[in-house]
């Protein structure tokens, strides 16, 4: 089979938890080629494995040339791998209670994140979803047990509790549907960047009044959300060599806002010390 029809086969098993994003019914998938409801609201699967499921145009900022970097320091570098190890820990006791678990990363990018947790996990499904159709068209290739879609947070195809776990990895979240899409208790993970997140690249590029930050807000909104909340931090350090320099920088969102002479001096660099520091919200959808 075609990586398209592989695609359109593993989400035909699951046809039963999506819906119309146009109209909210049923659908069904239709000679492997598309997914269609009743009111005949067509979305065809695009040959690399993916389909595009968004009703509306979206500007976004990420471009091919980041998600390749992006790609690279999670899967080739593995800087998050540690990260990943806990993620796993976390969702593999919310998986041995369903035998069908399904895992959607909320905001997937171009899938990495979510490739690596279901390397080892064997009883789970993924669907990843991501607003950029340049990020969704690098995911498909990464993994056959996740449904890779183009769409929208605010418009997540799927019926009401039908989801297990989400998870949503440094980028926006949207509680209103992540809470329409979660079963009952089902569990919910955010991870959000502590005070010392890529502490040395920031006070490195940019300008002082910009380097700080805080995450109080964020944590004070997830636990308005969710019970049982548990917030655990993970900090450790990594010396990248200039090939993961360089692609730190290119999938960072922080060299968009810093002058060029500073990037320039940092990617030229040998070797460069740089802190994870990271905060995992954990909670369940009660």
């Amino acid at each position: 089979m075609s990586r398209k029809e592989n695609a359109a086969s593993l989400v035909q098993d699951y046809a039963e938890v999506f819906i119309c994003p146009v109209c909210g019914d049923t659908v069904e998938v239709v000679e492997l080629k598309s997914v269609v409801c009743p009111k005949r609201h067509t979305f065809d699967f695009a040959k690399q494995g993916y389909i595009n499921i968004s009703t509306r145009s979206m500007k976004v900022n990420y471009d091919k040339e980041l998600f390749a970097a992006r790609e690279n320091i999670i899967m080739k570098h593995k800087l998050y791998d540690p990260l990943h190890t806990r993620l796993l820990e976390v969702i593999k006791v919310e998986a041995a209670n369903n035998p069908r678990s399904l895992l959607l990363d909320a905001g997937a990018g171009e899938g990495s994140h979510l490739a690596k947790i279901l390397d080892q996990m064997k009883t789970v499904t993924g669907i990843g979803i991501d607003i950029s159709k340049e990020g969704i068209r690098l995911a498909a290739s990464k993994s056959e047990k996740a449904m890779w879609l183009v769409g929208d947070l605010a418009n997540i195809p799927v019926k009401d509790q039908s989801l297990h776990t989400i998870i949503n990895i440094l980028s926006p979240a949207n509680y209103q549907e992540f809470k329409r899409v979660l079963i009952e208790n089902g569990l919910m993970i955010k991870v959000v960047p502590g005070a010392n997140y890529l502490i040395e690249l920031r006070d490195t590029i940019l300008e002082e009044q910009k380097r700080f930050f805080t995450n109080e807000e964020t944590i004070s909104l997830f636990k308005q959300h969710y019970s049982d909340v548990q917030i655990e931090e993970l900090t450790y350090t990594k010396e990248l060599h200039q090939e993961e320099l360089r692609d730190l920088i290119k999938m960072s969102p922080l060299s968009w806002n810093a002058e060029q002479e500073s990037i320039n001096e940092v990617r030229n660099r040998e070797h460069f010390g740089i802190t994870i520091d990271l905060a995992i919200l954990i909670g369940k959808n009660r």
